[in-house]
């Protein structure tokens, strides 16, 4: 496949958000059977110390994943008494998601899932005192509206943390034997994703600078990026470990 280039994102495809969602539903159940052992591996407690040191220094929080997949971040923070809602453009995605949190314990009111796009929510301004998202912004069409849509419905004062990579760049990795993460992923489900990267002008952009700047101009303030995180999460070549460099974002909605 040819290199990643780019083009302004009104040339997109119009079915990109159809072939993203048709992706995931065939990575569903893998996605799922990796999520629910990782929700029981120290992977989990590595993530919620993470997040911890992130979020906003409140007990309680109401917090919305944006592209939750298979409810891993629903678990483990509705675990840590938090209250969380989780949304996935990909149908089949929620259905594992709920399965998750129906084997996990959790009680119900700590965590729902819900089919929704994340560019475009129903939920109201101001709802959310934080936004978290972890490899979600690779496959959206216009992530600059959905960081000020994740601006709208945070509370004034709260924190989006966005965790990706910029994973077109390093398409190979899909295929390399370090990538443990995508072992048991079809050649052909590798081939299909190499072609969401072509569709997509986020797949081409310099990131994480460019979420920086599309961040302020959302309105955020104090946008802090850390572009080694994952060096954190991923120390050891395990079942989740990933060659991509992932980066952490955290941003601030204001006070007013």
């Amino acid at each position: 496949m040819s290199e990643i280039s780019y083009f302004p994102f009104e040339l997109q495809p119009e079915n990109v958000k159809e072939k993203v969602s048709s992706y995931w539903t065939r990575r569903a159940e893998g996605f799922y059977r990796q999520r629910q052992d990782e929700v029981s591996s120290g992977k989990a407690a590595c993530w919620l110390h993470e997040l911890e040191g992130m979020l906003p220094k409140k007990e309680g929080l109401h917090i919305l994943d944006a592209g939750c997949g298979a409810g891993f971040f629903e678990v483990i923070l509705g675990r840590a008494g938090h209250r969380v809602v989780g949304i996935d453009l990909t149908e089949e995605m929620i259905v594992k998601a709920e399965e998750m949190l129906q084997g996990s314990g959790l009680d119900p009111e700590k965590a729902e899932v819900h089919v929704m796009d994340a560019e475009k929510t129903s939920f109201a301004d101001r709802s959310f005192d934080a936004v978290i998202t972890r490899n979600l912004t690779w496959t959206l069409p216009h992530p600059a509206l959905a960081y000020a849509e994740w601006f709208r419905v945070l509370k004034p004062g709260g924190v989006l943390l966005n965790f990706d990579a910029e994973y077109a760049k390093g398409a190979h990795n899909l295929k390399s034997p370090l990538n443990r993460a995508h072992r048991d992923i079809s050649d052909e489900l590798k081939e299909e994703c190499h072609e969401i990267y072509h569709m997509l002008t986020v797949s081409a952009l310099k990131r994480p600078e460019w979420d920086v700047k599309a961040l302020y101009d959302a309105g955020f303030l104090d946008v802090v990026c850390d572009p080694g995180f994952g060096e954190r999460i991923f120390r050891e070549e395990d079942a989740f470990y990933i060659p991509d460099k992932m980066f952490s974002i955290r941003a601030v909605r204001p006070e007013e």
